[in-house]
Parts: structure tokens; sequence; C-alpha cells
């Protein structure tokens, strides 16, 4: 094995739970670069790149199955950025657990000889001086990306990973907390009789659900409706059609509702609509319906927690 993969990933402090998504980097980052402001394109400059051209290629001939497996990646591997989502998808969108190879060898399990590593991005941090009044100082600031080297779970032999529990098809004590977060956004929720055939509408700050769901049907659409009120408000709600912002809504709740375990393969919205034709606008869509999906999982997760 290549010394330099595991000096690559040693610098890393996330330690992740057995059983459950393991991210290598922590903070968000400076899409497409390693740095910032590099001027010469990067290995995983290029493959962020690809992996948006083959999306939009893929909607522009029609294949909409492109962005569920976008989507899927996103859903378990939604503690990270929106670029190192992309590197996956690009270079093994297959995977389910990634971890650098020190950590697998810390869970038990050994990298098989000949696997190729997957490129992600990785914060560097800078110690900040100390300042001369001896006021708190110290702490650490991003001060760049590195390239970090990390393989799937399927690439590894060894022990066992505790299997997380699935919700199989009912969100058990995520419904709650999806509703808690309604609550603490202030947005109100009514549930109605009828809906003139809608099961949930959002009325800028308040959404109305349809009473009598079942409990999977009715939190995938509070994840809809709740995506509605965070992903298109000012401008953005009067620059997008109406098509756009119902697939974008569908594509939150897709990602979420696969995250907690429930079963999404009946989901039937046209991800074809994200693209019509650009592809900055195409990656401007992927990363708000990312940046809403993780925030949902993250109030989730911190919700059950508690």
């Amino acid at each position: 094995m290549n010394s330099q993969i595991i000096t690559a990933e040693s610098t890393s402090t996330f330690q992740p739970q057995p059983g459950s998504p393991i991210p290598a980097e922590t903070t968000g980052g400076a899409p497409y670069g390693e740095t910032r402001g590099a001027e010469k394109k990067s290995k995983t400059q290029i493959l962020c790149e690809e992996a948006i051209q083959r999306l939009a290629d893929a909607l522009a001939s029609g294949q909409s199955d492109a962005i569920k497996t976008y989507l899927g990646v996103m859903a378990r591997f939604h503690h990270y950025s929106f670029c190192n989502q992309l590197l996956i998808l690009a270079q093994r969108p297959e995977s389910t657990h990634v971890a650098g190879y020190q950590r697998w060898q810390a869970l038990g399990r050994q990298v098989r000889k000949d696997e190729k590593a997957i490129h992600i991005l990785a914060p560097l941090m800078k110690k900040r001086p100390e300042p001369e009044d001896g006021q708190d100082g110290g702490s650490q600031r991003l001060c760049g990306f590195r390239v970090a080297y990390v393989f799937d779970v399927a690439q590894t032999v060894g022990k066992p990973l505790p299997s997380a529990p699935q919700a199989q098809g009912d969100p058990g004590a995520n419904l709650q907390g999806i509703k808690a977060l309604y609550a603490q956004k202030g947005i109100a929720l009514e549930y109605k009789d009828n809906l003139d055939g809608a099961e949930g509408l959002s009325a800028k700050g308040t959404v109305y659900v349809l009473d009598g769901l079942e409990p999977a049907r009715e939190f995938a659409v509070l994840v809809h409706e709740l995506a509605h009120e965070l992903l298109h408000v000012g401008e953005r709600r009067k620059q997008l059609s109406r098509k756009i912002k119902e697939t974008e809504a569908e594509a939150v709740a897709y990602a979420v509702g696969l995250s907690v375990g429930l079963d999404m393969n009946t989901a039937s919205a046209d991800y074809i609509s994200l693209y019509d034709g650009d592809r900055d606008t195409l990656r401007e869509s992927l990363e708000s319906i990312t940046r809403v999906a993780s925030q949902i999982l993250a109030a989730l997760t911190e919700s059950k927690a508690n």
C-alpha cells in the first residue's frame, strides 16, 4: 500500500461511529478546489466538473435516473460537502460507507490489495497566532484543502460493521422530529380534511397537510413542504418555474426519506426538469437540494439524540 495514501488521511480529526456514514471531512469548502485561489485545475476539480457534465448530459437525453443516483449518494453521505458528494459519485457511486486506510484498520478491517482509492477533499487548518493582548486566541482557521484518500467498505475485509437500525417504511421518531423542526423554524403546521386533491401545501410561513395520511407518506409530505419553505423564498421563489420548485422539493424528500430508511422507489418526480440546458443552473439546484436535505437530516439526528 502506498504510504502517501496513509499519510494523506492520517491528519483527519473526525472519528465516526461504526455503522453510520463515515465522513472524512467535517466542513464544507470552496467548490472544485483543493486550495483557494489555485489556478491550475486539479484532478479533483476535473472529476467534479465531469460529474456535473455527466448529469447534465443524462438529463438532456431524458435519463432522470442519473439524478436518483446522485440523490442516493447524497442520502448516504449527507455529512459531506457538495463537492465531495460529486467526487464519490464520479469515482464510486455505489459506495455506502467510506473511511481512510488507517481508520479501516482501527475498525478491524483491511483494504484489499490493489484497490483504487477514492479521492476527496479534506480541510487544511492553521492555528491562529496568539493575540498580543492576552485574549482568547490559538483557534484554528481554514486555509485551504488537501486531497484525502478513502475506501468504501466493499473494498475492505475484516470484522463486520454493526448495522444501524432501519425504519423499514416507518419513519418512527423522525415523524415527531420533522414536526419539531417546523416549530423551531417558526413555520405553522395545520392538518386539513380536504386540500382540493393535494396532500400538502406551502403558503409562505404556513404548511397545510392532508389529515389521515399513513406515517411514511405524512413524513415525505412534511419534508417536501418544508423544503419549499426553506428553498423557495425571496427572489429564488420568483425566478424558478413551478415545475423546478416542485422537483427540487421532491428531490429533498427523496434523499431524506432514503436516509431515514424509507422505501422511496415509488417516487415519481421527473428529475429531467431540473436541467434546462444550463449546467450552472443544474449545479445551483443540486447545491440547494443538498444544503436543505443535509440541514433537515442534521436536525432529525439531533432530535433523536435529545
